[in-house]
């Protein structure tokens, strides 16, 4: 098929739950890789009780299959709206929609099953609806590809990190920091199978749950609550004892690993050791930081070879002072300059929605998407499922 430049918007929801980020890009063939302008960027955040919703459902040990089935209709809807005001406001056509959709469950590793060992995936929001409703194809379903490949069907931003910050000269580590924070690392001058892409670990995930359970807040704004605590070093400790952290790329992690009965267990931990609850949350920014920094130096640094690395966040986390300035001088221990991906051209709460835009017009004309060295996956694969218009 032969390539063709096309207007795309893509939408993420991540497993914070926070809400919607949509981005318009402009993608145009090219070589190496394809050409990429950034139209338009918007950010929505999920009405309280959609979002209540969503994070009853995410891993959830008991719901209705009535529940599940309306949820995937009504994120359908709130994807749709998220578009036409986007393209509204920017005045901007479209010709093709990607849409990651809200992870509900994700298992990257084999598990028996009636029978049967496999892994799986599931990411809801009704593609038709979207469709539908602007009019365009939708490119949705992206990880099950990867995962029937033998891959863990994640992380799939590579590809777009990859396009936009591979370079000559310099080491790239593009550090997303969401509910779950991962990296992509691009050594200077490598080809896109020499990259590494992984699960650092917890991102924003524990400190937002912290933040709900203590303060009625739906996250720490600027890190304000963490600035105000101390970090107990004790706590700290025993948790970065965690296996998932002994654990070679590739990999993944979710709220299977990090969500509810984690945080309750992490709290515990804290309340045993401090009254403050300003203090949990501040362990909890200290624990991200910290596992980003060792896995970075770890498992990326022998790659890098000496060279100078740009390290740029992007992602919620970018937003919280307190975690930045823990981040900092760990990764300038390794070498690092920290930088913000607005540096380079890309608002940081962008980046995962733009993935999904590129990620879709590779779908659109039958390229693959998924990157083997950062998923695990046996080989290339075109990810995604398109539902017309």
């Amino acid at each position: 098929m032969t390539t063709k430049a096309m207007t795309v918007a893509g939408i993420m929801s991540g497993t914070s739950a926070d809400g919607i980020d949509v981005a318009v890009l402009h993608i145009a063939p090219g070589k190496p890789r394809p050409e990429l302008t950034l139209l338009a960027h918007e950010g929505f955040t999920f009405p309280s009780r959609l979002r209540q919703a969503v994070l009853a459902a995410m891993n959830a040990s008991e719901i209705s299959t009535a529940e599940l089935a309306r949820l995937n209709w009504r994120l359908g809807i709130a994807y749709a709206e998220a578009v036409q005001v986007t393209i509204k406001k920017h005045r901007v056509n479209l010709d093709l929609i990607g849409c990651h959709g809200q992870t509900i469950y994700h298992q990257a590793v084999p598990e028996l099953y009636v029978g049967r060992k496999f892994a799986c995936t599931w990411q809801t929001g009704e593609a038709a609806v979207i469709a539908e409703a602007l009019g365009v194809p939708v490119a949705s379903n992206f990880r099950p590809a990867d995962m029937a490949a033998g891959g863990q069907g994640a992380p799939l931003v590579p590809l777009l990190d990859y396009a936009l910050f591979a370079d000559a000269e310099r080491g790239r580590v593009l550090q997303n920091i969401g509910g779950i924070a991962n990296l992509t690392a691009i050594p200077a001058g490598a080809a896109a199978d020499r990259m590494l892409a992984f699960d650092t670990g917890p991102g924003n995930m524990v400190m937002d749950a912290l933040a709900q359970e203590l303060f009625g807040k739906q996250f720490d704004r600027n890190g304000t609550i963490a600035a105000r605590g101390s970090v107990l070093k004790h706590v700290l400790d025993l948790e970065l004892c965690n296996p998932y952290y002994q654990i070679k790329p590739p990999r993944t992690a979710g709220r299977e690993q990090f969500g509810r009965a984690y945080v309750a267990e992490f709290l515990n931990k804290c309340r045993s050791e401090s009254g403050k609850p300003e203090d949990a949350v501040a362990t909890a920014a200290a624990l991200t930081a910290e596992t980003i920094a060792r896995s970075y130096a770890r498992f990326v640094k022998p790659h890098m070879k000496n060279m100078a690395v740009d390290y740029i966040v992007s992602g919620g986390g970018a937003r919280n002072a307190t975690l930045m300035a823990m981040l900092a001088p760990l990764l300038e221990r390794s070498g690092c300059t920290l930088a913000a991906s607005e540096r380079f051209g890309l608002p940081a709460a962008a980046k995962e929605a733009a993935a999904f835009a590129l990620l879709a017009w590779e779908t659109w004309h039958r390229l693959p998407g998924n990157v083997p060295a950062a998923t695990g996956a046996k080989r290339d694969v075109i990810l995604g499922q398109v539902t017309y218009a």
